[in-house]
């Protein structure tokens, strides 16, 4: 039996489940979920494209799952606690869980941007904070809540 992943076959994620107006920066971003389709079950990889102008999520981090990311093609601008950054084919940056450095990419240019996104798989222990708008993912659970606990309305799974 081939292991070799046909990535054209795997699921494809496009846009977020963030309840609107939060998913607006990121309709425009798909992944494709290749960690799963290797059976992986300790860590996540996905390959994701972002169109001109989208963002890989809200700027945000995690208490129990690191984060990795590794440019493929195209230029992205990590936007962190830190400040902003470009990156480009070749770059990577990690974030480790708990450390409390909100971020996300943005692709600020004219053409697509393709990296991957490697992290850890303890949604049941991870709690997603966001800085910079009224969202939460708290532990343990499916869908987002406002950050005084009030839950939003679930939107499909994509």
């Amino acid at each position: 039996m081939p292991k070799k992943i046909d990535i054209a076959t795997t699921k494809r994620i496009e846009g977020s489940r963030y309840p609107a107006p939060f998913d607006q920066p990121c309709n425009a971003r798909v992944r494709q979920v290749l960690g799963d389709a290797a059976g992986l079950t300790q860590f996540g990889v996905n390959l994701c494209r972002l169109s001109a102008g989208a963002w890989s999520s809200q700027r945000h981090w995690h208490t129990a799952e690191d984060e990795f990311v590794y440019v493929l093609e195209g230029t992205v601008t990590l936007v962190s606690d830190a400040g902003e950054e470009i990156l480009r084919p070749g770059d990577c940056v990690g974030f480790k869980a708990g450390a409390s450095d909100g971020h996300h990419l943005q692709n600020r240019s004219d053409r697509d941007a393709l990296f991957l996104e490697i992290g850890t798989r303890r949604e049941q222990e991870d709690e997603t904070f966001y800085p910079d708008i009224d969202l939460h993912a708290p532990e343990g659970a499916v869908g987002y809540t406002h950050k005084d606990g009030t839950k939003y309305p679930a939107k499909n799974p994509q």
